[in-house]
């Protein structure tokens, strides 16, 4: 019944004439530290694809914001002497602050769980859950992760911690909570998988969380008492509980569309649409790609389009950079040495698109110095003085169609591919002025090396326009210095040491 109403309504907005709208989201960091440089190389990247799906014509919403419920804030926040509230204010607006940072879309939508419109938005899909008859309430005890906010079974504790919290000690938790029956999703998890080929990118990770659901599933807590918990979502018809966790935080992703009050913008952005693409961490990939498509299913509600995985950005030693260790990298300070459009280059071409990657000061440097500064800068001024010099006025320019193999690198989210395809035209531009030599030629030849000049500004431009979703100020510079004929006053980016 639900998959006929889908295809009637992506039929609808075929028929309205548009390409059909895109609706991307990172997920939602926990305000309970600093903002780091794994979240925003998540905002980032997510970023980059919004950008490129407004430059081919479609419509974009693009979501982010901020988790502020659970345990950990609660226990931030009383070590901070604040009320909850007031700690996740102070947080949010440090997260908010992100968006001018990195030079991300002014029109995303920013979302914070403790907004009045989620609250009622995640009451009443536990209301529609618990109706579909997927809640029930039982006395248990597990072993708990607080960093994951994840339940553990022995085997995936190594000497009795969790790999990816090892400094946080396992919780023994005993308490009457609701459940939702994620067990009974596992064949329809199947089926939704098998359907949906591109439904985890990259592949590995795909069977990873089909190895996960075939091996079995478990129902999972998703309410704390409130005596022991009380910074969360009341639970609908028992104040003594709270939502836990993934029955707040993960409907987010429909809240923010207008779920379940606005019918119209939940239709464009949730259905239309073909579903959501999400951005996340490898440590969100059950919670993602498993336990939120089985709350979605469990109400009727599209699945996810895609969801991309990240690895982590581990120290230059290899350990995890989270924030939960404290040896994290802020965004701000990468900024401040390096340029927000230098950071965002770096996000989309050097650290790996899925693997974890070790990040190193000294690496970015190198980089930088090798790519932007004796790359793509010089090459700009070097073209744009030899055109302001010998050519007469502007060339004529247009927006040219965007690479098959950028297009492509694009649609399977290869960030690092797509800009490779950039560079290798940037190689090309540099073998031709190597090769022609029309600084020179110029003066014997002036014909041929005004032709040879103008096919560098062509293809000069070209580069500055599929630029555009990495690096989107740079490429602005490139096209109006073009459009000007004029060469930039100033190095676009200066070496560093």
């Amino acid at each position: 019944m639900f998959n006929l109403l889908a295809k009637k309504l992506l039929n609808i907005g075929k028929k309205r004439g548009g390409k059909k709208p895109f609706y991307i989201t990172t997920t939602l960091p926990y305000v309970n530290a600093e903002p780091h440089i794994g979240f925003a190389m998540e905002l980032v990247r997510a970023d980059i694809i919004a950008r490129y799906q407004k430059l081919i014509g479609r419509a974009v919403f693009f979501n982010t914001g901020t988790d502020e419920h659970g345990q950990k804030i609660y226990q931030k926040a009383v070590e901070a002497g604040l009320e909850p509230q007031a700690y996740v204010d102070s947080y949010a607006t440090k997260f908010k602050a992100l968006i001018p940072l990195l030079g991300i879309s002014e029109d995303i939508n920013f979302i914070r769980t403790t907004d009045r419109h989620h609250i009622e938005a995640a009451q009443e899909f536990w209301r529609r859950v618990d109706k579909a008859g997927f809640i029930y309430k039982k006395q248990y005890e597990t072993k708990y992760c607080i960093g994951c906010e994840l339940e553990k079974t022995d085997s995936e504790l190594e000497d009795g911690r969790c790999p990816i919290h090892p400094n946080k000690a396992i919780e023994l938790r005993a308490e009457e909570n609701y459940f939702f029956q994620y067990s009974a999703f596992e064949s329809r998890l199947q089926e939704l998988y098998a359907k949906n080929p591109n439904l985890v990118v990259p592949d590995f990770r795909f069977n990873e969380i089909k190895n996960f659901v075939k091996s079995g599933l478990h129902d999972f807590s998703i309410s704390r008492l409130k005596t022991k918990m009380p910074w969360g979502i009341a639970v609908p018809g028992d104040e003594e509980q709270v939502m836990y966790v993934w029955f707040d935080a993960l409907v987010n992703y429909i809240s923010a569309i207008g779920w379940p009050k606005d019918e119209a913008k939940f239709r464009q952005w949730g259905v239309e649409s073909g579903g959501v693409v999400q951005y996340a961490g490898k440590d969100n990939l059950r919670p993602q790609a498993g336990m939120w498509q089985a709350m979605l299913l469990a109400v009727g509600l599209t699945p996810s389009q895609t969801i991309v995985i990240d690895g982590f950005i581990n120290a230059s030693d290899g350990q995890k950079m989270s924030k939960s260790i404290g040896n994290t990298i802020s965004p701000h300070e990468l900024v401040a040495g390096f340029g927000v459009e230098a950071v965002r280059y770096y996000m989309a071409r050097h650290i790996n698109d899925f693997e974890d990657f070790d990040f190193s000061l000294e690496k970015m440097t190198e980089a930088y110095n090798a790519n932007l500064a004796n790359g793509l800068g010089n090459l700009v001024s070097r073209v744009m003085k030899m055109a302001s010099t010998h050519l007469a006025g502007p060339v004529s320019v247009s927006d040219q169609s965007i690479p098959a193999d950028f297009k492509q690198a694009i649609a399977n989210f290869e960030l690092n591919k797509a800009s490779n395809i950039i560079w290798a035209q940037i190689g090309e531009l540099d073998k031709k002025i190597q090769t022609t030599e029309p600084f020179k030629l110029i003066k014997t030849e002036p014909i041929k090396a005004k032709a040879i000049i103008t096919e560098l500004v062509v293809g000069l431009y070209a580069v500055g326009q599929i630029l555009e979703p990495i690096m989107p100020t740079t490429s602005a510079t490139i096209k109006a210095l073009v459009k000007a004929n004029q060469m930039p006053t100033t190095p676009l980016f200066g070496r560093k040491d």
